[in-house]
């Protein structure tokens, strides 16, 4: 679910530290964290649902020992369980770790109004390209933005 809430990889949620969470310009707690795959910096503000989940493990002793954020198992154990959920609760969509990357993008930012210069600024992607392709799946974002539109263009 953190990873819902950040759009953070499992290679980039694994290495996460305490010194990856940082106070910025307006006050509130970032995850500033250079991405594994492309060693490009990704800013990523805290929701306070992170935040609330990040709280949940702060003196956890197994993560305190390894001096994670958060407990994890191997990427192909969490697929494991994540395909195991699915199946109890018969989704049928594949479930993977990288999903939530995926809802991240799309559900939680882009079908929200956030621009997607922002979301790919915070995916930690260097072009903007590679953000474009989850923009293709929001068809509601269309609607939104053009009834903006509307809304705008009647007031004039």
């Amino acid at each position: 679910m953190f990873c819902c809430y950040t759009g953070l990889s499992y290679a980039d949620v694994s290495k996460l530290t305490k010194g990856n969470i940082k106070v910025d310009i307006d006050n509130r707690f970032w995850i500033k964290i250079n991405r594994q795959k492309t060693n490009t910096l990704s800013s990523i503000p805290l929701l306070p649902k992170a935040l609330e989940i990040l709280e949940a493990y702060k003196d956890y002793p197994p993560c305190e020992s390894n001096g994670q954020l958060l407990p994890l198992l191997s990427n192909q154990k969490m697929n494991s369980y994540l395909k195991e959920i699915a199946d109890l609760c018969g989704i049928t969509k594949e479930l993977t770790f990288h999903t939530a990357r995926n809802t991240f993008a799309t559900t939680v930012t882009l079908s929200n109004g956030v621009p997607i210069e922002t979301v790919s600024k915070m995916l930690g992607h260097i072009d903007i390209r590679t953000t474009q392709h989850y923009s293709k799946l929001l068809d509601t974002r269309i609607s939104m933005d053009m009834e903006c539109l509307i809304t705008k263009l009647s007031n004039i």
